[in-house]
């Protein structure tokens, strides 16, 4: 009896494994062949994508005045408040003007003085000038009064313009606001002795709303997007005005307003080979101040019938080429060397290499190479790089 279990149990294992391989075909396909590797595949579709060069760059003031005396003097007052706005022609610093009013009354009276010697000289003239015509006086009386009466009249001119210096330095004893803007620390007190034209300005007007921010680029990259509108592969079709500018701030936060480029140097940089781009943002808020580092992203155009691939269906060659795997239409993997022209995103920005309905692998490369034979499963991405499949597309092929 337990002779004929054993039996029994050895020819229900047979049937068994006989049976599992028939439902496995043993790991083969139709003619003993190895079943076709799934692979998820996306269609591609030619588009214009925007493209934008990333910049880093520094804000500055658009206007920077140095406050400094034109007049030596003790200041007698401060008139303003620190760190608050100021508008071209307020009264800032105020310089006692005791000398200088005298200095100004002094070259009043002069003037006076000159244009009496002249009025008296004046007629000294006519009157020699109408005795030389009935011979009364001779001509040298006549010349000796018309020298007189030049040089009474030069007199006058000096006096005048002595009094038009006197009357600069006493308005210079009031210190306005050459523009307007947001004003610093005063470096001085009331009290303080000043000098004319000093090293150190008394306070410093900065104009922040607008601002400008000085980017930075590489003589390279200028060629490269140069040669790209002249290819046809950059446009700005439908744009007009200067490039706009986009912000992100020191703390990763994007800056709201857009800016526009204003200028851009027509130097390279010998030391770093680079050129300064110059954009201007508005600033009501004064969020942007001077001396801020900010990473911008320049709008320069897009890019006519280029495409989206994910950076995960990118992979780099033995010889470092930007590389793409695609089924085609006997479902075999065809390897297609790729252009690129920089990212947005999550994906690469491909202008050659790839054509309007390739079926882009972006799942299950790891287990293929060219030429092999795929069946492709139709997969979506997310913002994140997630694969996740297309169920809808998956059950009506099956």
């Amino acid at each position: 009896m337990r002779a004929l279990a054993i039996r029994i149990g050895l020819v229900a294992a047979g049937l068994f494994l006989v049976s599992c391989s028939e439902q496995n075909g043993g790991g083969q396909g139709p003619g003993g062949a190895a079943p076709a590797i799934e692979v998820g595949v996306i269609a591609l579709k030619a588009q214009s994508v925007p493209r934008f060069a990333a910049l880093s760059g520094r804000v500055g003031a658009r206007a920077t005045a140095e406050i400094r005396p034109q007049v030596d003097g003790i200041v007698k007052s401060i008139d303003f408040r620190e760190g608050r706005p100021v508008k071209a022609g307020d009264v800032l610093f105020t310089v006692h003007d005791d000398k200088f009013r005298a200095a100004y009354e002094a070259a009043s009276a002069t003037l006076s003085r000159a244009e009496a010697s002249q009025q008296s000289a004046e007629a000294a003239f006519d009157r020699s000038e109408r005795l030389q015509s009935s011979s009364a006086v001779s001509q040298q009386a006549l010349d000796e009064a018309r020298t007189t009466l030049l040089q009474a009249k030069a007199d006058v001119e000096s006096a005048r313009a002595s009094l038009q210096t006197a009357k600069i330095d006493l308005d210079n004893t009031t210190i306005k606001a050459p523009i307007s803007g947001i004003i610093g620390t005063a470096s001085v007190s009331v009290g303080s002795l000043v000098t004319q034209n000093q090293t150190d300005a008394l306070a410093t007007i900065r104009q922040i709303d607008p601002v400008n921010v000085d980017l930075v680029d590489t003589s390279a990259n200028l060629l490269k997007i140069r040669e790209d509108v002249e290819a046809g592969r950059l446009g700005r079709e439908g744009q007009q005005g200067a490039p706009s500018v986009r912000l992100t701030l020191e703390n990763g936060a994007e800056y709201g307003p857009r800016g526009t480029i204003s200028l851009a140097t027509v130097n390279v940089s010998e030391s770093t080979g680079t050129f300064t781009l110059r954009a201007t943002f508005p600033n009501p808020e004064r969020v942007l101040l001077p001396g801020m580092f900010v990473r911008a992203s320049v709008d320069l155009g897009s890019m006519p019938n280029a495409f989206l691939v994910p950076q995960r269906a990118v992979q780099r060659s033995g010889a470092g080429d930007a590389v793409a795997y695609v089924v085609s239409t006997d479902g075999k993997v065809e390897e297609r060397k790729l252009a690129t022209a920089g990212t947005q995103g999550n994906d690469w920005i491909v202008t050659d290499g790839l054509k309007d309905g390739d079926r882009l692998i972006v799942d299950g490369f790891q287990k293929i190479s060219a030429g092999a034979a795929v069946t492709p499963v139709d997969v979506t991405i997310d913002e994140d790089g997630v694969v996740k499949q297309n169920f809808a597309s998956t059950g009506a092929a099956q």
